[in-house]
Formats: structure tokens, C-alpha cells, sequence
């Protein structure tokens, strides 16, 4: 219902301004309605997304995770290598028992000094490694290298607590003990 408005000079015809209608007035109840009802959409709403803080903590793990894997594969490289050095002392010893086992006469011989020399390049390989034999004899008692095996009345010389014996040499390489040394230990009387 729009009313023209004749602009008599000019003869051109002019829309008159839309008429809004007021709102109808909302009885108490509807009032309060539909105010709980924009808090509650106003809660549902998304909050606005804070992109650097997500990128930030995706970032960071992100570098945990490749931290973890270079870790990870580091640790499963020295356990590969440790394992392949367990196999190698366990031929050494056997090398050595060999040699420990061969008469005088037998010693001179060409295979004898062949094994000799086949036992000692397997200890520079195992130097090479960064694999050294643990002391024991004379030495206090450490659990974390020597596996007692037996406890027996402290000799002469050999205070209480240390190592009287070693049954089955130790190895370690680092600060680690790749092998606990089996050893017999003095009686501490307590």
C-alpha cells in the first residue's frame, strides 16, 4: 500500500516512504522465554576457534612425536648392537676356554696360536665398541655389574663385601653393564 505522491511540476511519480508496523507488544512470560531461550543459543554458539593456540600445541607434538621415534630408534639400534656384542663374548669365551684347556706342547703349535690370535681380534673389536671388561676380583661388591653367585667366609687379604672369585668374566659398555660379571663374594658377618 504504497501511496504516490505526484510531483506536479515535474510529473514524476514518487514511492512513498514503507510504513514499518511497531511490534506487537510481548506479554511478561514470552518475554522471558525468549530471553533464556538467546542464552541459550548464545551459549551453543561456537566460540571463536583460536587458531595459533591449536597450531602451537600441534606443533609441539608434532616435535614430541619425532623426538619419541628418534628415541626410540636409537634405543632399538643399541639393543640390536648389544645383542650382536652378547654373541660375540659368548664365542670369546668359548675361544678362551679353548686356549685355557690347551697343554704346553699344544700351545706351540700353528692352530693353537690361530685361535689365540682369533680370541685377541675379538677383543679389539670389542674395544672398538667401547666394550670393556668389568673388574671384579679384590673389588667391592656392585649389584649393578656382578651377580653373586656364592657367599663364602672373607679370605685372608679380601675384606668383607668384596669379590673373592669370578666365575664368568663381566662386560660393560658405557656406564651399562652388557654382562653381569658372576662372582663369589665375601661374607659380610652381621
Amino acid at each position: 500500500m504504497t501511496e504516490e505522491i505526484r510531483d506536479e511540476a515535474r510529473d514524476t511519480t514518487v514511492p512513498a516512504e514503507p510504513v514499518t508496523p511497531e511490534p506487537a507488544p510481548v506479554p511478561e512470560a514470552n518475554a522471558e522465554f525468549a530471553s533464556m531461550a538467546n542464552a541459550e543459543i548464545a551459549s551453543m554458539a561456537p566460540a571463536e576457534p583460536d587458531f595459533k593456540d591449536k597450531w602451537l600445541r600441534a606443533e609441539a607434538e608434532m616435535q614430541n612425536a619425532r623426538r619419541r621415534a628418534v628415541r626410540d630408534r636409537e634405543d632399538a639400534v643399541r639393543s640390536a648392537e648389544d645383542r650382536l656384542l652378547l654373541d660375540v663374548i659368548e664365542v670369546l669365551d668359548d675361544l678362551e676356554r679353548a686356549l685355557v684347556a690347551l697343554t704346553t706342547e699344544q700351545a706351540a703349535e700353528s692352530w693353537a696360536q690361530g685361535v689365540a690370535l682369533t680370541a685377541q681380534r675379538m677383543r679389539d673389536v670389542l674395544t672398538r665398541r667401547g666394550v670393556s671388561v668389568v673388574p671384579s676380583v679384590g673389588q667391592p661388591f656392585d649389584p649393578s655389574v656382578h651377580e653373586a653367585l656364592l657367599e663364602v667366609p672373607a679370605p685372608e687379604g679380601i675384606a668383607p663385601g668384596h669379590v673373592v672369585q669370578e666365575v664368568q668374566r663381566g662386560y660393560a659398555r658405557g656406564e651399562r653393564a652388557l654382562r653381569a660379571a658372576r662372582v663369589v663374594v665375601a661374607r659380610v658377618d652381621g
